[in-house]
């Protein structure tokens, strides 16, 4: 298949189809994205996701990528498809990476809470978890109030409802990688007013950056 996407047949098939879509074709770029969209999806999105929704939403940034900068396309007398694939890899790579950071971010609001999830202990103790807990409530209830709706809605999905990734971005009305980055940014404003009100922020290794 290597071969085959630099054969000269192939190479004046898709230079015909870039000059129409740079021109505005609609048709010339589904002739594209027919070209190389099941290819990407299959050889490079799949193995590297291993997540059939994922690929999907990988997939839809690599052609609205292309989309974007086909006028800066230069042709370097090969297939377009390795710098596709380029693409693909590094939008793979990007999720993987917001994957992870949303996964310590989680783990950090899940420490927060745990304190208004522990069992009974000793009278003392019980009284005095009872104080700590409602204190905790009404902190996480303020600083809730103080998010923006969509930021404070995703974290109640996902918290405070323990809905899945996927059940979140259904009511959502989002992609699962859309609603992956905003848990991530909901999280990461969650944190912030903390800070700003608490004084401390709550125990965490995950950085101030936002993707």
């Amino acid at each position: 298949m290597e071969s085959a996407w630099n054969d000269p047949e192939n190479l004046a098939w898709e230079r015909t189809r870039l000059r129409a879509a740079r021109k505005g074709d609609r048709r010339a770029f589904a002739e594209l994205y027919g070209r190389f969209a099941p290819e990407l999806y299959r050889r490079v999105l799949m193995p590297r996701l291993g997540n059939r929704q994922a690929a999907e939403d990988a997939l839809s940034e690599v052609f609205r990528t292309f989309l974007e900068r086909m006028d800066r396309y230069e042709d370097q007398g090969k297939s377009v498809w390795y710098w596709l694939a380029r693409v693909a890899v590094n939008k793979a790579t990007d999720m993987h990476r917001v994957k992870g950071r949303t996964n310590r971010a989680l783990a950090n609001f899940h420490g927060l809470l745990s304190p208004l999830q522990q069992g009974p202990g000793s009278p003392d103790a019980e009284v005095s978890g009872r104080a700590e807990k409602e204190r905790l409530t009404e902190a996480i209830a303020n600083i809730m109030d103080r998010l923006n709706p969509r930021y404070r809605r995703a974290i109640e999905l996902r918290f405070l409802e323990d809905q899945s990734r996927e059940a979140c971005a259904e009511a959502m009305e989002v992609k699962l990688g859309t609603f992956d980055v905003l848990i991530l940014r909901s999280l990461r404003a969650f944190r912030r007013e903390w800070e700003s009100s608490i004084g401390e922020a709550p125990e965490t290794t995950e950085t101030s950056k936002t993707p």
